[in-house]
């Protein structure tokens, strides 16, 4: 049976769903309330600045649940007052007079309440639009200052980074949202009219207050139902994200292979899983609101009962009766929304926990207190040198060599030999597992690791090309660069003749640019930084020979006078090189000039003859010669 066939694969991804769904074990009633705990006591840091807009929007809930209360007298007023209207000879004028006063009340209450609303709904909206801004800022301008092995932990992808941020702020604004604006309030006018029940009659408020606990113990019980089917829906969404990412960016080799069926059969596998997730807590969603409805009617009935009995005893109007079912609707309207608000206590628990991780990884925090020197020579050395990868690929064994100040040095190795390893490690992207990193006779841990950066300029074999102009994207070498020093910087990197050609010039859009050409955009903004130690990583690899013989020219300007390490596999740029260091399978076996090691024959022999082979030299000597 082909590797394509729908059953197989649907048997195989169901195993694998069933594996990698999240199974966190629920957490214990104590710990999820120190949990929330923790979690409040971390937004009030964030909502501290707003402290003037939470003190107004609560006095306007006060004002707003009292203003609740007013349509319940009404009522009572409307039906005694017209038990005794209708018992006179002459009714109409005591009538119009009634309704008259009523009316005024209404309309006064009304126009009261629409300020109060509109401006507690306002001041609660500016608190939870404020505090979403303020979030989001905060977790970005915290994970820049991470090292680079946050980033490439398998738990840091960027589908799963992106949801949980994502969610983080929401879950946290939208209980922020429902507490200041939609529940607030009903609470309020819950706690009032449960005072006046038990003003107006002391059995009559306790019907209303007994219900309120019943109602709490449902609500919790609905909450920890669904707790473990949230965690699930986290999981899930986390993976349809990184799912949906990895497929854009594999677009072209899915198309190649004609993988679009094995591919959208992967979407909708975790999209039913989702599907069935979602259809298990709306149901039980239901089940507990029917619940709850059930014994909202009983206190309704008990109320009426009660108040028919005390009006048959003479100790009561009639109007009593409406009077205190509908103050019983105030007490119960908050406590019949009380699963939205374990809803969002547990949304805020399952993705403010990853929000808050992500805020308060301190130990991926860069170090901005070490060495800060304005002259960096370049004299590196690397002692005893081990590496491992957060994904567990030890890349690194016992490395020790020495780069020696305003020279080049080339890394020469087959490919993942570990020489981009060394050019991370020595850019601080990630800390060795034990040894030594020496720069300028300095430990390399103990530098200042911004300042060191801003002394060192990395050139990829794919330079990262942002949304803007081209005058942009040179700038971002130097900020505070003028016009000058960017055509200067242009020229340099041999672009500033097809830039200027183009119709908008420094102007036009920089990702219109071809490879090539954005590749000198990189070694322009190179220029413009100016920094005395240079590392080059595969520069030239994915451009065409002519691209490639213009970027060279650049390069061999950016070599003079700076200390260059380069890793490449072109001969050309090896063979410039001043000393060479050969890696095999993450150890240094030999280090020397390019004459002294092709003579040795050894390991460097073999790259070398290995690669002019593979250029057909004899015969590109011949067509030359001819």
């Amino acid at each position: 049976m082909p590797i394509s066939d729908p059953v197989i694969l649907k048997k195989e991804k169901q195993q694998d769903n069933k594996n990698n769904t999240p199974k966190k074990p629920p957490v214990p009633k104590k710990e999820r309330r120190a949990l929330l705990w923790d979690i409040l006591k971390k937004l009030a840091i964030f909502a501290a600045p707003y402290k003037g807009l939470i003190v107004l929007t609560l006095i306007l809930t006060v004002l707003g649940s009292f203003t609740a209360q007013v349509n319940a007298f009404v009522l009572r007023y409307t039906v005694d007052t017209l038990t005794e209207i209708a018992t006179l000879a002459e009714p109409w004028q005591a009538g119009v007079r009634m309704l008259g006063i009523i009316s005024a009340i209404l309309l006064v209450k009304e126009v009261l309440a629409i300020f109060v609303s509109f401006g507690q709904r306002y001041f609660g909206e500016r608190i939870r639009i404020n505090l979403s801004r303020d979030l989001s800022q905060r977790v970005v301008e915290r994970i820049l200052t991470y090292r680079m092995a946050f980033y490439t932990s398998s738990e840091n992808d960027s589908g799963k980074l992106q949801t949980r941020i994502d969610l983080g702020v929401s879950s946290l604004t939208s209980l922020v949202q429902n507490f200041f604006i939609d529940m607030l309030p009903l609470f309020a006018s819950a706690i009032v009219s449960l005072i006046i029940m038990f003003s107006a009659n002391f059995w009559v408020g306790m019907v209303g207050l007994i219900i309120v606990p019943i109602y709490f113990f449902i609500s919790q019980k609905q909450a920890n139902r669904l707790q473990g089917y949230r965690r699930q829906m986290r999981g899930f969404r986390e993976t349809k994200s990184g799912l949906v990412i990895s497929l854009i960016n594999a677009i072209t080799v899915v198309k190649s292979f004609v993988r679009e069926p094995i591919e959208a059969q992967k979407h909708f596998e975790i999209q039913k899983e989702m599907t069935d997730n979602q259809l298990r807590i709306r149901s039980l969603a239901f089940i507990y609101d029917a619940v709850k409805t059930f014994i909202e009617q009983i206190g309704v009935v008990a109320i009426i009962l009660l108040t028919a009995y005390f009006v048959l005893q003479g100790e009561m109007t009639i109007g009593m009766i409406l009077f205190h079912v509908m103050l019983f609707q105030n007490v119960a309207a908050p406590i019949r929304q009380m699963h939205r608000i374990y809803d969002q206590i547990n949304n805020a628990l399952t993705y403010a926990e990853g929000f808050f991780d992500i805020l308060e990884d301190d130990a991926q925090i860069e170090r901005t207190d070490g060495i800060k020197s304005d002259h960096l020579h370049g004299d590196i050395e690397l002692k005893n040198v081990n590496f491992t990868y957060p994904n567990g690929t030890k890349a690194l064994n016992d490395v020790s060599f020495s780069i020696k100040p305003n020279r080049i040095t080339a890394l020469v190795g087959l490919s993942g030999a570990g020489k981009s390893t060394i050019i991370n490690l020595l850019v601080k992207f990630y800390e060795p597992d034990s040894g030594a990193i020496y720069l300028d006779g300095l430990a390399l841990e103990d530098y200042d690791t911004q300042a060191l950066r801003q002394k060192i300029g990395l050139v990829l074999q794919s330079n990262h090309i942002f949304s803007g102009t081209i005058n942009d994207n040179i700038r971002y070498g130097n900020m505070d660069a003028d016009t000058d020093a960017i055509v200067s910087a242009a020229k340099k990197a041999s672009i500033h003749e097809q830039i200027i050609a183009l119709p908008d010039g420094y102007d036009s859009d920089a990702k219109s640019l071809s490879g090539g050409q954005q590749q000198r955009i990189a070694l322009a903004r190179m220029f413009l930084k100016d920094p005395p130690i240079v590392f080059l990583d595969e520069p030239t690899a994915s451009l065409d020979a002519i691209a490639s013989q213009q970027v060279k020219k650049s390069l061999d300007l950016i070599k003079k006078d700076r200390t260059v390490i380069i890793v490449s596999h072109n001969i050309a740029q090896i063979i410039d090189a001043d000393d060479l260091v050969v890696i095999e399978n993450g150890r240094v076996v030999e280090t020397g000039t390019h004459e002294a090691l092709y003579a040795k024959r050894g390991k460097y022999f073999e790259i070398f003859s290995a690669m002019s082979d593979s250029l057909n030299l004899d015969k590109i000597s011949r067509t030359l010669q001819g």
